[in-house]
């Protein structure tokens, strides 16, 4: 690896992979980035890795907040969200966060139906009532709670209808960014006296009308730590609020608040990626807030519904042991009692996402179980450009669901599969997660309309439209970029698949998981309840070989003749920041001929003294400097937009007007209401690795100043220096922590149900 010529040496900032999960305690500590203005952080926020500054993991929260509640900070929550001129017909986001929001209620509706009422005191039934039955059982000692707990296989359902009906594929329109539901002037009225009672900034009426609903007055008033539902509220600041209006009321073990912090403690998880926390670490980040029995809360806390209670491991009741002991001899079946059996793992979870990933398992088996499997594909596969794309036309033939796992290469191998499918004359189609994605999966299969966004096929602005049932007009989807679908989106899409389509899950493992709670793609993976195709084409050049050989462990050194991969020494932030408006503006242009609108610059974190802040002011001034007419920014501005959380969307401005600021992204006409534009939009010259996961650019620069060294992980590393085709320049200020990140620091795992629940499906076609 050598220097651009006219280079010095010269090292600089800190970011936690965005796998990485800090254990329930220390997560129920961090601060959220609406500390630190959320307004701000919200168009960060599709990166869940923290840094030394503030979380990623907390800027997710803000996304959050932008997208569907609106961050707490005043600029983001004024009144013009509710005069804002309603678009002629929902965007992207508007359809995918309305699809989810059926999808809850359908799963709900569905599971209330399925259980019957069994009183449990306190006025439960159903699901509630075995919940708290079990809980008490738990906790008393008197069973494992395995009678009541374990997850039986769900019967296979029925074909449910798709989430929501979409308008056929159309060509291109501005789109608008979706607005805050405005909020009745009485209920915020209502708001804003409580929290000036509570001695709570009025800014905070219209997030907390977003959470609450139109009651929100008057559930603050009775319940002062509900004021833990708005985004950005740490626990400290809800006590506040509620010693102001109870007063010597006020204790730390008042079943409001410890169910209260249930809900917090776990609504932080799930912004790490946790579908579930272990009980124990609920229990303790309880005891870290002066709760003094954090086992009574968590039984409360079921009671009331505010989490839902999970079990695995463990098959027995120990009396049933204890009697299957007493009718053997002294032989060996008497010593098979006293063999230790496999711990009991209690988990805690939202209703959200535990719905979410019994509806996805459930949808998952439908697909496996219903699909036709003596389809004859053999010349198709025989045509394939490549043993690894044969394979997977073989495969996908034979299976209603298919992992197929490999580098950038491999993509060609999903779009030689959409060749060969629709050769055949099945309707196929393959959906990427990012417009970038898209662009070069058309470009790979010759034909654009087979290529779409996740989100545009689930909206209906791209893709087939539905069929007369709801369903998704296809016989054949692959999804790349599988890495990055969280529980809800995936449960979203698999729910909108009709029975008999064939799904193909397509990405690669090494990269970083999604920006959302779950871990869907290494959940189907490791759960091994369908055929899997590891694909063998390498990365090619020198980018290639030193991505794949980091992705074992390895950080080696690279032949680059034609100077693909440069390190940049430096010595500290101020000269990383220097060093790369320098490779941006001159030396990459210079050097390889591609413009600085084509080179990306990623850095581990927002914050820090060469975070994506930093380094977006930086570039701004050398690239495209100007006054900021409209809230910072001005035409020309390189942007990412966040219309939807965990969604980072790159684009340029191109003008602002009352209606709004005026965004190309990828070719897409955005229009972002002012009102939003301080909350969802940001500078986008710098990214953090999870906003870039899904995308590329002829150039990257990635930015390791010193302070980053905490915040490397072999995950993090893979992705940033995957995101450059034909160039990677790395400013690099961490000395050993970057081969020791490669070496030493793998993906922090995520807790989630999806696996078991997978494991516990019957398959019959699932792979050894």
């Amino acid at each position: 690896m050598t220097a651009l010529p006219g280079e010095t040496p010269g090292t600089g900032g800190t970011d936690t992979p965005q796998d990485a999960v800090s254990p329930p305690d220390e997560a129920g500590a961090q601060e959220p980035a609406a500390d630190a203005g959320p307004a701000s952080d919200a168009a960060e926020a599709a990166d869940s890795p923290s840094d030394a500054a503030e979380g990623e993991a907390a800027d997710a929260s803000s996304a959050e907040a932008g997208a569907e509640d609106e961050a707490v900070a005043p600029a983001s929550t004024g009144a013009g969200a509710a005069d804002a001129s309603p678009a002629p017909e929902l965007s992207e986001a508007q359809a995918e966060l309305a699809a989810q929001r059926e999808l809850r209620e359908r799963i709900e509706q569905r599971k209330a139906a399925k259980a019957e009422p069994i009183a449990a005191g306190a006025g439960l039934s159903g699901t509630a009532a075995d919940l708290l039955a079990a809980v008490r059982a738990v906790e008393s000692g008197e069973k494992t709670g395995s009678a009541f707990f374990a997850s039986p296989a769900p019967a296979e359902a029925p074909r449910r209808p798709a989430p929501a009906a979409a308008q056929p594929p159309r060509a291109p329109v501005p789109q608008a960014a979706p607005a805050q539901q405005s909020a009745s002037p009485e209920s915020l009225e209502a708001v804003r006296a409580v929290l000036v009672e509570g001695g709570a900034p009025e800014a905070l009426a219209h997030p907390a009308v977003g959470a609450l609903g139109e009651q929100a007055g008057e559930l603050l008033r009775t319940d002062p730590w509900q004021l833990l539902a708005v985004p950005g509220v740490r626990p400290e600041q809800a006590d506040g609020f509620a010693r102001a209006l109870l007063g010597a009321d006020c204790r730390p073990d008042d079943g409001r608040r410890t169910a209260a912090l249930v809900g917090w403690v776990l609504e932080r998880a799930a912004l790490q990626g946790h579908t579930a926390l272990d009980a124990e670490a609920v229990r303790a980040a309880l005891a870290e807030r002066a709760v003094s029995d954090p086992d009574a809360a968590v039984r409360e806390a079921v009671e009331e519904g505010v989490a839902l209670l999970f079990q695995e491991g463990g098959d027995e009741e120990p009396d049933e042991v204890e009697a299957d002991a007493d009718e053997t001899d002294d032989g060996g079946l008497a010593q098979d009692a006293d063999t230790p059996r496999e711990p009991v793992r209690v988990l805690l979870g939202l209703d959200r996402y535990a719905l979410a990933e019994e509806s996805l398992a459930d949808g998952l088996a439908r697909l496996v179980n219903t699909c036709e499997k003596a389809a004859d594909w053999a010349e198709a596969a025989a045509a394939a450009p490549s043993p690894s794309a044969a394979e997977l036309i073989r495969t996908t033939a034979a299976a209603g669901l298919v992992a197929h796992s490999g580098g950038e290469a491999a993509r060609a191998e999903p779009a030689a599969l959409i060749a060969a499918a629709r050769g055949l004359g099945l309707r196929a189609f393959g959906a990427a997660h990012s417009e970038d994605g898209r662009r070069r999966l058309a470009a790979a299969t010759g034909d654009p309309d087979t290529a779409v966004t996740l989100a545009g096929l689930l909206s209906g602005a791209q893709g087939p439209g539905r069929d007369e049932d709801g369903a998704l007009a296809l016989d054949l989807l692959i999804v790349l970029d599988a890495p990055q679908l969280d529980v809800e989106g995936a449960a979203v899409l698999v729910e909108a698949l009709a029975d008999g389509a064939r799904l193909v899950l397509s990405g690669d493992p090494g990269v970083l998981g999604s920006a959302g709670a779950g871990r869907v793609f290494a959940d189907v993976l490791a759960a091994r309840t369908c055929p899997q195709v590891v694909s063998r084409t390498p990365d090619p050049g020198p980018i290639g070989e030193l991505v794949s050989g980091i992705g074992i462990g390895e950080l080696n050194q690279v032949d680059a003749p034609g100077k693909e991969v440069v390190i940049v020494p430096v010595r500290d932030a101020g000269e990383a920041v220097h060093r790369t408006v320098q490779l941006v503006a001159d030396s990459v242009p210079r050097a390889f001929s591609i413009p600085a609108e084509e080179t990306q610059v990623i850095t581990v974190g927002h914050g820090g003294a060469a975070g994506t802040r930093v380094l977006n002011e930086a570039l701004k001034q050398r690239l495209n400097p100007g006054p900021g007419r409209f809230g910072g920014f001005d035409p020309g501005d390189r942007v990412v937009h966040v219309p939807a959380p965990g969604r980072a969307v790159p684009g340029v401005v191109r003008s602002a007007d009352a209606e709004g600021l005026h965004l190309d992204c990828g070719g897409v006409p955005v229009v972002v209401p002012q009102e939003r534009v301080e909350s969802s939009v940001r500078h986008g010259w710098a990214l953090s690795a999870h906003q870039a996961a899904g995308m590329r650019w002829p150039a990257a620069v990635v930015v390791l100043p010193g302070d980053a060294a905490q915040g490397l992980s072999r995950p993090w590393v893979y992705t940033a220096f995957g995101r450059g085709e034909r160039h990677l320049s790395v400013v690099h200020g961490v000395d050993q922590a970057l081969p020791h990140a490669v070496a030493q620091v793998p993906a922090q795992e995520r807790t989630t149900r999806l696996r078991p629940l997978l494991e516990a499906l019957p398959t019959p076609d699932a792979a050894s």
